[in-house]
């Protein structure tokens, strides 16, 4: 007996390690990047932002200096990287955490402190002793870029004369100059939305984060959830939804005519191959059965007699995007040869056979299709920025399930506005309402906290609604 519970224990244990292995496999662990992954990167606390793909071989433009991404590989999200120089060249080194913050906040303040001020400091360019063959003599020496900042501060007249305040912003000021830190960052959907929108905010319909959770919140996306998406804004809200239902319901990205939106955004939300699979696409004249769909009207797109037949077909990014990626702010330079590439490019080329995954945006099953149109769908989500939203409601709204909550994003308000008049004159909704984001950020500080003095003045428009049934005379 004690044999066999012996044995049956080490055969749970052995399942257990076997089925823990298996989660390993395919279940990553997210907090640390991993070679082929994409990672948002924020110089200078967010002066330059660019997105990239770890790769051995990628490497990474910062002012005049080009380094490699590869000390990055296998280290945590959120982690700190600063500029230094080395023999073979400039090289990422990762700051420990206590080292992050050059100063910390004095919970004691002196009288010294509170009437110290900056009237007597005149800028004359006559109070810093060093010069820049100082600095490049000190560079050759092997100096660090903390210690050239610790150079700097000890040979300036009037630091000591400065507040505290000043003094920090001093500090700051220098190490972005000779040693640029970078942060890297998990790319999500409000770091995602945050880059885009702070850089080409057009490219997504300038919407802005807390408009994204707002829309979904509205539309009610959770989990197990049958999502039905018109999303013209660079795959942005399919990977937000995608998020919001963590691998669990489908989320069927639709387009009208016969090609579909791009999706490149969505390849930079580190989807594993589960969620990947989740994410279909469908053209809206599938959805309906023995209906032609009249949006092709509403978007002079051309019906074609044929479909495509493969997936590369249906997956082709648009120009424009691939425009937007090669032009951020920050130059990633790919490969070996020094040539700088679009993230598109950089993605294919530098991620490894283990990395590759299912790709997002599959074409969607008839099983799944007679589902949707037998059961509907459980939100609908809009964001068409360029479109009219009433006749693309008109088309959709019948797929969606009684009950069933819908949200709709636009730049501007007269559409929507329409779109609210139609819904209430027919009658196949309520609870309608247009809501505006508002969005002010504060500067959280010891003694200095305040509204930010720029803010975003404008993050678009929503409506929302419910589907109810309409009544036998209206029509819509």
């Amino acid at each position: 007996m004690i044999l066999l519970s012996c044995c049956y224990v080490l055969l749970a244990s052995s399942s257990r390690r076997s089925g823990m292995s298996k989660i390993d496999d395919t279940t990553q662990n997210r907090r640390v990047t991993w070679e082929g992954c994409s990672v948002l990167l924020e110089i200078n606390d967010g002066d330059r932002v660019v997105f990239a793909r770890l790769s051995p071989g990628s490497t990474l433009k910062v002012g005049r200096k080009i380094c490699s991404l590869r000390p990055l590989i296998g280290c945590p999200f959120g982690s700190v990287f600063q500029l230094e120089n080395g023999k073979d060249g400039p090289y990422l080194s990762c700051v420990k955490p206590e080292e992050v913050t050059y100063s910390q906040e004095k919970e004691d303040t002196t009288a010294e402190d509170i009437v110290k001020d900056n009237r007597e400091i005149v800028d004359n360019n006559t109070a810093q002793s060093l010069n820049g063959e100082d600095i490049d003599a000190m560079r050759r020496q092997g100096a660090t870029g903390n210690e050239i900042v610790e150079a700097l501060i000890a040979n300036s007249t009037t630091f000591e004369k400065k507040t505290a305040f000043s003094q920090e912003k001093y500090r700051l000021r220098k190490q972005k100059k000779y040693a640029p830190r970078v942060l890297l960052r998990r790319p999500f959907a409000r770091s995602i939305c945050e880059a885009y929108f702070k850089k080409y905010p057009f490219k997504i319909g300038s919407l802005r984060f807390d408009s994204l959770a707002l829309l979904l919140s509205l539309a009610n996306v959770t989990a197990y959830s049958d999502i039905l998406v018109i999303d013209m804004v660079g795959g942005l809200l399919t990977g937000a939804v995608a998020e919001r239902l963590g691998g669990t319901g489908y989320i069927c990205n639709a387009y009208m005519g016969v090609t579909p939106y791009p999706m490149d955004i969505v390849r930079i939300f580190n989807f594993s191959d589960e969620m990947c699979k989740r994410i279909v696409q469908c053209s809206t004249r599938d959805l309906f059965a023995d209906e032609k769909s009249t949006c092709a009207q509403v978007l002079d797109q051309p019906i074609e007699a044929s479909e495509p037949t493969t997936m590369e077909k249906e997956n082709i990014p648009s120009s424009e995007l691939l425009v937007h990626l090669v032009t951020m702010d920050v130059e990633v330079v790919a490969g070996t040869n020094g040539v700088p590439k679009d993230i598109a490019d950089e993605s294919s080329n530098h991620v490894s056979k283990k990395s590759k995954s299912v790709k997002a945006g599959s074409k969607a099953s008839e099983e799944m299709i007679n589902s949707w149109k037998e059961r509907g769908f459980s939100s609908l989500l809009i964001a068409a920025p360029e479109q009219d939203a009433w006749p693309i409601l008109q088309e959709l709204l019948p797929l969606l399930s009684y009950s069933a909550p819908f949200a709709i994003y636009h730049q501007f308000l007269q559409p929507l506005a329409t779109c609210m008049h139609h819904l209430h004159t027919q009658k196949v909704a309520v609870n309608l309402q247009i809501l505006e984001p508002w969005l002010r950020e504060y500067q959280v500080l010891p003694s200095r906290t305040h509204p930010c003095m720029q803010m975003s003045a404008f993050g678009g428009y929503i409506l929302s609604g419910t589907r109810v049934c309409p009544d036998e005379s209206s029509v819509i």
